[in-house]
């Protein structure tokens, strides 16, 4: 009897998380931010207890699931709709490779080892350093990689400047630009700084994407 209960609980809560994740509208491990990661890990210990414990109720391992689900589902709500909170929680991407200059500063910074940093060049069949131009550390974890053009040459990495209608004041300094010269070009597109859903700079260019044009899509 045990066994054919725990067999039970195995395959129902097999379906069941599976349930729960297409709710979180998750598609892959990669993609999980911290709060997804340890909504997993919470849930996966819950089964576990519920699978081993068989003299327990199901449901008290099915409503603290939901609830787990709840939560994520309206923290990630709130992610979407708040920059700052989303920083918070998720950090930012960090520039690990510059114009094929490795930037130790925010290795160290991300506690980023060189081992690492080789280990995700070669999943990537990336054999030497030289061959990177941009290498950027994902909020979750990922190494994204821009490999040099087959001259070798220098190409800009367009850089976020107005995220959410929020100012990327390290990117004004990175460009040698004050918010003064960015309110002023706004000004000239006859827009306000709250109807910029992401702007982006590149090849000493400012390129807008506004809300509405998002919104209309």
């Amino acid at each position: 009897m045990e066994l054919l209960t725990t067999a039970f609980r195995t395959v129902f809560f097999y379906f069941f998380v599976t349930f729960a994740y297409r709710l979180m509208g998750k598609r892959e491990v990669g993609q999980l931010g911290v709060i997804d990661l340890i909504v997993s890990i919470l849930i996966a210990e819950l089964v576990a207890i519920s699978i081993e414990n068989i003299d327990k109720s199901i449901f008290l391992t099915i409503i603290p699931i939901m609830l787990l689900v709840i939560v994520e589902i309206i923290l990630a709500f709130v992610s979407i709709k708040s920059r700052v909170f989303r920083t918070i929680i998720s950090g930012k991407p960090s520039l690990i490779i510059n114009h094929g200059i490795i930037n130790y500063k925010e290795m160290v910074k991300q506690r980023y080892s060189l081992d690492d940093l080789l280990v995700s060049l070669r999943s990537n069949g990336i054999k030497s350093l030289d061959e990177v131009e941009y290498a950027i550390l994902e909020t979750n974890g990922k190494l994204s990689i821009f490999k040099y053009n087959i001259l070798k040459l220098n190409s800009n990495y367009p850089i976020a400047l107005i995220v959410d209608g929020v100012i990327q004041n390290k990117t004004l300094k990175e460009i040698k630009k004050s918010k003064i010269w960015l309110y002023y070009y706004l000004k000239k597109q006859d827009l306000e700084l709250k109807d910029v859903f992401y702007g982006f700079y590149k090849n000493k260019k400012v390129y807008i994407i506004k809300k509405q044009d998002i919104i209309n899509v």
